[in-house]
């Protein structure tokens, strides 16, 4: 038997579509709002760039200016400064590609396996009568264990030539001193007429300022003591003053590494001085170091080993 109470199939087909437009209705309507405030946020997110775009005219300008003077400032210091020597008015003093610097008659080179096989008949041959070159400094050793390529070949060819030799240790802050000290000793057979050994500290490696000063003293003992004579320290002005500027130093012949100047103002007593690194010699393929020796040519000899 069937309840009277129970609805006739076609009311309810007729309510569920009733319900079903209904909630269709209200998806399209939030599918309205949705899009509506998407697409406003959209118009403020635009607005907000393009007024943010609007800068005022005199700052763009003021920003440009600025760019362009620290450009050119890069540019200056980075580009032009370091070379600009190559364009001053010599006066008669430009030779080997450089500016020579004045007052200075006692001229020579360093080198290592970084200039080649060189061509010692022509460096001999070619040179310029008013600055011929002198003496020959030659790295023989660098930290522990390493030996230049190019030392017993350039070191005996110099020789041969009749150029005033000297030999060069490139100093490694973070190996022993000692042990680099007996490297080259082992390394580099001097004789009378050779000019002392050099030690090139460049870098301070892992070291503060005493421990620098400790080992750098202890290379310099051991290597005196041996040839009997004090050592040459070759390193930059700044380095010196920053790291080697203690006193213990001013009793070694000291050679300066100072470029692109036209005079030394180091205070204390120098020997050296490494002007240029973009040197171009005859019988060299290579730029070559350039150095002066600071006094006469009889001053120089007597500096060598006897």
């Amino acid at each position: 038997m069937f309840s009277s109470s129970k609805p006739s199939p076609r009311r309810k087909t007729t309510h569920n579509r009733t319900t079903r437009k209904a909630s269709a209705s209200k998806r399209s309507s939030s599918a309205i709002v949705h899009k509506k405030s998407k697409s406003s946020k959209k118009y403020f997110s635009r607005k907000r760039r393009k007024e943010s775009r609007n800068m005022p005219l005199w700052l763009r300008n003021l920003l440009a200016i600025l760019i362009a003077i620290l450009f050119s400032y890069t540019f200056y210091h980075f580009f032009i400064s370091p070379y600009s020597y190559r364009w001053k008015a010599c006066d008669g003093r430009k030779e080997y590609g450089v500016c020579l610097p004045c007052g200075y008659a006692v001229h020579g080179i360093d080198i290592s396996h970084y200039q080649d096989n060189i061509n010692w008949d022509t460096l001999v041959s070619r040179q310029n009568e008013a600055f011929p070159i002198c003496f020959v400094f030659i790295k023989a050793t660098e930290g522990r264990d390493h030996g230049d390529a190019a030392f017993y070949r350039n070191f005996r060819e110099a020789r041969s030539h009749g150029f005033i030799c000297g030999a060069y240790h490139f100093y490694n802050p973070n190996s022993d001193a000692l042990q680099q000290a007996n490297f080259f000793i082992h390394t580099v057979k001097l004789e009378p007429g050779d000019l002392p050994p050099v030690l090139d500290v460049e870098s301070k490696g892992h070291n503060n300022k005493n421990e620098l000063q400790r080992n750098v003293k202890l290379w310099l003992e051991r290597v005196g003591a041996h040839y009997g004579v004090k050592p040459i320290l070759y390193t930059s002005y700044k380095f010196r003053n920053s790291y080697l500027n203690d006193s213990l130093f001013n009793s070694y012949p000291y050679w300066i590494a100072h470029y692109y100047v036209d005079s030394i103002t180091y205070k204390r007593s120098w020997k050296f001085w490494q002007h240029s690194n973009v040197g171009s010699v005859p019988g060299i393929r290579r730029n070559v170091d350039l150095n002066v020796f600071n006094g006469s040519l009889e001053e120089l000899m007597d500096m060598t080993l006897k």
